[in-house]
């Protein structure tokens, strides 16, 4: 049961990641992978509350282990801070510290949030 759990949650997560980033990138003229860079940072911001609030573990399985773990993506978030750093975007550094900068805020926040009200 917990496979199938993660799977579907999993398989939700990388068709929301897909929709979103392209609907993001698509309205973006920014030389930054924004997509990714919102999807990352809203799935750190929900995975803290999931850690910050007292859920069960089906519910843990499906959203975090499942949805989240495909809705966010580190190795295209890799990719693409190489493809900036091939490129020579000036960018690349900022791309790549905020968003582990404010992914470890938004972590921080949502736990806050999680286990304050959940």
């Amino acid at each position: 049961m917990e496979f199938v759990l993660i799977g579907f949650g999993g398989a939700l997560g990388s068709i929301a990641r897909y929709k979103i980033g392209n609907i993001i990138s698509s309205k973006s003229k920014s030389s930054i992978p924004v997509g990714t860079f919102i999807i990352n940072i809203t799935g750190a911001f929900l995975l803290g509350i999931l850690s910050g609030a007292n859920t069960n573990r089906s519910i843990s399985l499906f959203f975090a282990d499942g949805f989240l773990g495909a809705y966010t993506t580190f190795s295209t978030f890799m990719y693409e801070s190489f493809t900036l750093f091939k490129d020579k975007k000036l960018n690349a550094a900022v791309y790549i510290i905020s968003s582990i900068v404010l992914g470890i805020l938004g972590f921080a926040v949502g736990f806050l949030l999680g286990s304050k009200f959940f």
